[in-house]
């Protein structure tokens, strides 16, 4: 923020001779401040917002185009839109930010939660926030009309597992009405109680009758329901210490409940896992439909329904690649696009957004999640730059 100089203070008292030419002094520099203070603000409105963030180093297809819609989110997580227009934000900094928007741009952005635990996931229901916090999941009520004064959370449950190694949840509602709640492996690789760990489950609204419906799934943190068929799609990430190019991320389809996914046993579809995989094969488990690269920690996934962008990208699925921690060489730090049908044949992949990850291997920016705006625009969160960004689309 722009520093301008205090004012100089004017005498309230004067010594008689010397009046004259002490009030003229005094005004000249009253002046002097007023016009150097003019041209300091004047220079702040006159310098980008966001020049901090190198967004132009971002490479899209022809016609795409990225701004940043706020870079006062720190650690900003999976994002959430209320009926209203208000955009949620959870983070990995115990805060939830709401952002009010009006024509593509951020009027203001509110805190309207600090202190809790890794407050990642966040899911809007009936007029309430929903945000999860490890072994927590409260509510927010009424929380579009209260932003400068927000309400006290009400814990719809405190029975989730309090492990933090994994224990960050991306969550949402599904078409059935339930909150979709998954719990990720508290370690690299075990064999964990399979009902309780490596899983999504669902609950009621009220937090009550909380089910393990998929299994042997490692760690989601991104789901969403297909527009057409309405069945689970989800990313879950491969395991660690495996080396540079083993396992793959994967691109899940679930069209019903009570499937097997896999961990800790077969990892990215076709690899067993070299201490828990004896005695099993990978044609026990459902497959994925894409694999989508080792270690790019694919995140936030959404399926697009907009007609901002071409025709060919409707009902395709935008996937946040927060990119890798502990390979060799870094890959991800992008997002990238799947083409898929509806029965999950004939996926491809495209590179959607990258420059995130800069020659030398040098990062300033993770992709977190992602989500269509009912304009058509898709909005990007980066945990690592503290920001939103928003993609819009014209004809070239």
């Amino acid at each position: 923020m722009t520093s301008v100089p205090a004012p100089p203070a004017i005498a309230g008292r004067f010594a008689w001779p010397r009046l004259r030419v002490r009030f003229h002094a005094r005004f000249r520099a009253l002046a002097g401040w007023l016009v150097n203070a003019l041209l300091t603000a004047l220079a702040a409105l006159a310098t980008p917002a966001h020049a901090a963030l190198p967004v132009d180093e971002i490479k899209l297809p022809p016609g795409f185009h990225i701004d940043v819609l706020s870079d006062q989110v720190a650690a900003a997580r999976e994002m959430a839109l209320s009926p209203k227009g208000i955009l949620y934000a959870g983070s990995f900094d115990g805060h939830v930010y709401a952002l009010e928007l009006r024509d593509g741009r951020a009027t203001a952005v509110h805190v309207i939660a600090s202190g809790l635990e890794m407050p990642v996931g966040v899911a809007w229901r009936d007029g309430a926030l929903y945000v999860s916090a490890v072994s927590k999941i409260v509510r927010f009520d009424g929380i579009d009309s209260h932003l400068d004064a927000p309400p006290a959370p009400v814990t719809v449950t405190a029975g989730l597992p309090t492990d933090r190694h994994h224990g960050w949840k991306f969550i949402a509602f599904g078409p059935d009405g339930k909150l979709y709640v998954p719990q990720g492996a508290p370690c690299n690789i075990c064999q964990p109680d399979r009902n309780r760990y490596a899983m999504i489950g669902r609950m009621n609204v009220d937090g009550s009758h909380y089910e393990t419906i998929e299994f042997g799934i490692r760690n989601t943190v991104g789901f969403a329901w297909h527009p057409v068929t309405h069945e689970l799609w989800f990313t879950d990430n491969g395991r660690d210490l495996m080396g540079d190019d083993v396992p793959d991320d994967k691109l899940n389809r679930a069209p019903r409940a009570g499937m097997d996914f896999g961990y800790p046993y077969c990892h990215g579809g076709d690899v067993l896992d070299p201490e828990y995989g004896k005695g099993h094969s990978c044609s026990d488990f459902t497959p994925p439909v894409a694999k989508l690269g080792a270690h790019v920690a694919s995140l936030g996934m959404r399926f697009y329904t907009g007609s901002m962008f071409p025709a060919d990208y409707r009902d395709n699925i935008f996937i946040a690649e927060h990119g890798s921690w502990n390979r060799s060489k870094k890959v991800g730090y992008r997002v990238v696009r799947v083409i898929v049908n509806p029965d999950g044949s004939g996926a491809r992949q495209q590179v959607f957004a990258e420059g995130w990850l800069q020659p030398g291997e040098k990062v300033w920016g993770r992709p977190a999640d992602v989500l269509p705006m009912p304009d058509g625009s898709l909005l990007i969160s980066d945990d690592y730059a503290g920001a939103i960004y928003r993609v819009t689309y014209s004809a070239p």
